[in-house]
């Protein structure tokens, strides 16, 4: 069988391609934009340097292809308010290009369309299950809820077999606290390793869910050949919250740099406050997140006391 993982050289990306290829014939689409530096997938995967924006570049790679994970984005968020139609071109006509690429080849056994939490917008309640409001308050949350309407419609029209997932706040030991991409953990190691105070905006209670990306790679493993699951939408996270404070005090803890302390500063305009995943919906399909966020924040500590040699999640 023959997985085609667009996004292959970034931090989902190389997770997804890397445990795949175990048991799949994996080839990666990458235009190369966020790539993870220094890393270098395993020789048994290809790699295709290429834009999803290109139609013939997206049917090219789909040529015999039984799975596709469609894991490429633009995902700054900043950058889409900045410049709310180039996402739009990478993330709904990216996406448009491999729906009608599969569609027209007519045998994918499976379309994996990552969505994300930010589809959400600003929570009416928490925890957050698939039936809440979707208001995105971003342009990168409005065009990854497009893409997944369009996966969703080509389901409904062409019986596509779609199924979405909503990650919350992926984070991993891979991660590079240098991308500006990074989240807040990768932005905190960071300035421990500059021994700098750690800098925090607003109160600190705003909360999120972290879930490691093992969890959510054992998520995509089970819904790649469960019929059960197409035409789906799906919640990732851990279904527990972790405040902003609590992860500062655990980082410091476990990096054994408490004397850097902490700083605040004002809220910035349009964060949200609390946002947890409700996960009932994933785990009736088997899902069963194991990382809990001291657990991946100690394999994070590895990860920084190793040498250059990468570790595979």
């Amino acid at each position: 069988m023959k997985i085609l993982v667009t996004g292959g050289l970034g931090h989902l990306g190389t997770c997804l391609a890397e445990r795949l290829s175990r048991g799949y014939e994996v080839t990666v689409l990458d235009n190369c934009s966020n790539h993870l530096e220094n890393y270098k997938l395993s020789d048994a995967i290809r790699v295709l340097k290429g834009d999803i924006r290109d139609y013939d570049t997206v049917k090219k790679a789909l040529k015999n292809t039984d799975f596709i994970i469609h894991a490429a984005a633009q995902i700054d968020v900043e950058r889409s308010i900045r410049d709310p139609i180039f996402d739009a071109d990478n993330n709904i006509n990216g996406t448009l290009n491999l729906l009608e690429a599969a569609r027209k080849q007519n045998n994918i056994k499976r379309f994996i369309y990552f969505s994300s939490a930010a589809i959400y917008g600003m929570p009416t309640y928490t925890p957050i299950d698939e039936k809440h409001p979707t208001d995105p308050i971003s342009p990168y949350g409005l065009s990854k809820l497009t893409g997944e309407r369009y996966s969703l419609l080509y389901h409904k029209l062409y019986n596509l077999p779609v199924v979405c997932i909503r990650p919350f706040n992926i984070y991993s030991e891979r991660q590079n606290p240098d991308n500006p991409y990074s989240g807040v953990i990768s932005k905190f190691i960071k300035q421990i390793q500059l021994d700098q105070p750690l800098t925090i905006f607003g109160d600190g209670e705003q909360t999120r869910d972290f879930v490691h990306l093992r969890d959510v790679v054992s998520f995509v493993e089970l819904v790649l050949e469960n019929d059960y699951t197409i035409g789906d939408v799906f919640n990732i996270g851990t279904g527990k919250p972790t405040s902003i404070n609590q992860l500062a005090s655990l980082l410091l803890k476990v990096f054994k740099s408490e004397e850097l302390g902490v700083i605040y500063k004002r809220e910035r305009k349009g964060d949200i406050k609390h946002s947890v995943a409700n996960i009932e919906h994933a785990r009736r399909v088997g899902y069963d997140p194991k990382v809990s966020i001291e657990k991946g924040i100690e394999m994070m500590l590895k990860r920084k006391s190793m040498s250059s040699t990468e570790e595979n999640p």
